[in-house]
């Protein structure tokens, strides 16, 4: 049995309050007001109700702890050495369109680290979470990444370009790269799940680029808590500002590094 953390007990509450108004508009999804924010990505009433009650819930608990929120930016004192970094609806478009696979994500930032991560799936009511030192977890259950040693047997994830993002001749290349040589590969389109997923064994990778600090910050540390590596795809460490990422176990790393590093060259 695992014994939650102060901080992330809070984290999970405000979570758990927000997912339940979440619940329910996934219920009436075809009644929801949506507004465009530009070819395929959408804002939903539901994001903005979720992030205004985690930001209510973790102020309230943590007044002196900033944010960095997906739709309303930061907030909180500019000077701040601690911040929350939050999505609270990742996996909008799975959700606007009844797909059940969709998280609110949850990460703490202190002095530049990311210590505590929180991602959790309402509809399956898995909450993954972790702290440094302390492991990573599904519910109550540790969890650790995969020990798959061969190419050929891994399930990979990925993230698709779509209409308004850059560089799709780049991952058509990747996608060349890797296919002839895994046994699948797996597009959700929840970054924060595909990497909980890592964590938990159920994918053996996962990459992707073009993403925000809210959507891989909590994933992060859940990976590595898991015994997994995360690192940029050419190897380097400022995932949250590049937003290129590669998530593995530590046997499958130095191949599917070296394999992105040659369809780049």
């Amino acid at each position: 049995m695992s014994r939650r953390t102060p901080i992330i007990n809070i984290m999970a509450k405000a979570a758990f309050r927000a997912a339940r108004g979440l619940v329910r508009d996934f219920g009436e999804v075809e009644e929801l007001q949506v507004s465009q924010k530009g070819p395929s990505d959408f804002v939903s009433t539901a994001d903005l109700k979720v992030e205004t009650s985690l930001f209510e819930e973790l102020s309230y608990a943590r007044p002196e702890i900033g944010f960095l929120m997906e739709e309303k930016g930061r907030r909180g004192d500019p000077k701040a050495v601690k911040r929350w970094i939050i999505d609270p609806l990742d996996g909008t478009l799975n959700f606007l369109h009844g797909l059940p696979h969709f998280a609110i994500s949850i990460a703490l930032e202190d002095h530049g680290e990311l210590t505590h991560g929180i991602v959790y799936d309402p509809i399956r009511d898995e909450l993954f979470w972790a702290a440094n030192g302390v492991g990573a977890f599904v519910n109550e259950r540790r969890i650790r990444v995969s020990s798959r040693t061969r190419l050929e047997t891994a399930l990979l994830a990925t993230g698709i370009p779509w209409a308004s993002k850059k560089d799709h001749d780049t991952f058509s290349e990747e996608l060349s790269a890797i296919m002839p040589r895994v046994a699948g590969i797996r597009r959700w389109g929840a970054a924060s799940l595909d990497l909980a997923y890592v964590a938990a064994g159920r994918y053996d990778g996962f990459w992707e680029t073009q993403l925000h600090p809210w959507d891989i910050a909590a994933g992060i540390v859940i990976v590595r808590e898991a015994g997994g590596l995360v690192s940029e795809l050419d190897g380097g460490a400022a995932m949250l500002k590049s937003g290129s990422i590669l998530a593995t176990n530590e046997k499958l790393n130095d191949e599917l590094s070296g394999i992105f590093r040659k369809s780049h060259s």
